[in-house]
């Protein structure tokens, strides 16, 4: 799934038909089933430093949202909270795999913990790296493009590029390089990405995270949090309160990582989910 090392090839060979749409994702290894679920603006390529340590006892599963990566772009679609989890617990159930461990960031915290809270999807474990979870949430930019979205969306593709760049950019504590950063970029910059990048944007309501609050302590299997100290989008004060709600949850800070852990610091998430797995 991954190429050089001096271009990320990051490819997703299946495809899951969900509500007429196409899902693309991929596995590999074999054993007990984990699942990574990834957040926004990214895709299951954010897990490529991380999965690969896994593949020699489990059965290591991906995916792109919907609406995200190499999944299904189009004008009109739902890619709110509200979907995604519906599109997890499908498939889970397209995978025929009960309880696996999962391991989500950001709006995959989110959309794993609906599936589990509203959908009955049982899990073994559930890892969560600066997970949208408790209101409030959703940055100043993300408060402008809901207000102005087709503003966005017909801005000139160099000045959307430099606001992507940048957005991107501010989710790591340590500087991303370009060949870091453009996997994360490249599928929100066609003009069908474009529109899908403010699109998801648009769509990020707090309503969905307020549905499950006060379900959060009756969460069924271990948690462990893990969240990185500079998290400059979700502070980790916000971490230690989900902390707080949810039974018997391990708590870990992530020195010198901003939101994504898993550029500026994957050894951390590799070293922890490899001790709370066993």
């Amino acid at each position: 799934m991954i190429g050089n090392a001096n271009k990320i090839v990051w490819d997703l060979p299946h495809v899951f038909r969900f509500r007429g749409q196409s899902v693309r994702f991929g596995t590999f290894g074999s054993g007990q089933a984990l699942v990574f679920v990834h957040g926004t603006p990214f895709s299951s390529a954010v897990w490529r430093r991380i999965a690969p340590h896994f593949a020699s006892n489990r059965s290591v599963y991906l995916f792109d949202l919907l609406g995200y990566g190499q999944s299904e772009m189009r004008d009109g679609q739902d890619v709110s909270l509200g979907v995604q989890n519906d599109l997890f617990a499908a498939l889970l159930m397209h995978w025929q795999i009960e309880a696996p461990d999962v391991v989500a960031h950001d709006i995959g915290g989110a959309t794993a913990l609906r599936t589990h809270l509203l959908n009955g999807a049982d899990f073994t474990s559930l890892t969560l790296i600066d997970p949208v979870a408790i209101a409030p949430w959703g940055s100043p930019f993300v408060q402008h493009v809901r207000r102005f979205e087709e503003a966005f969306g017909s801005l000139p593709a160099y000045i959307h590029e430099a606001i992507l760049a940048a957005y991107v950019g501010g989710a790591t504590f340590q500087p991303l390089s370009r060949e870091s950063l453009e996997p994360y970029c490249a599928p929100w910059q066609s003009e069908i990405g474009k529109a899908a990048f403010y699109r998801q944007i648009a769509q990020m309501d707090q309503c969905f995270t307020d549905e499950i609050a006060d379900r959060i302590p009756a969460i069924r299997c271990p948690v462990s949090l893990l969240w990185g100290q500079e998290d400059q989008w979700i502070p980790i004060e916000r971490g230690r309160k989900l902390a707080s709600l949810v039974p018997h949850a391990r708590f870990h800070t992530v020195p010198r990582a901003g939101h994504l852990v898993q550029d500026d610091a994957p050894e951390a998430i590799v070293a922890e989910l490899k001790n709370f797995l066993s």
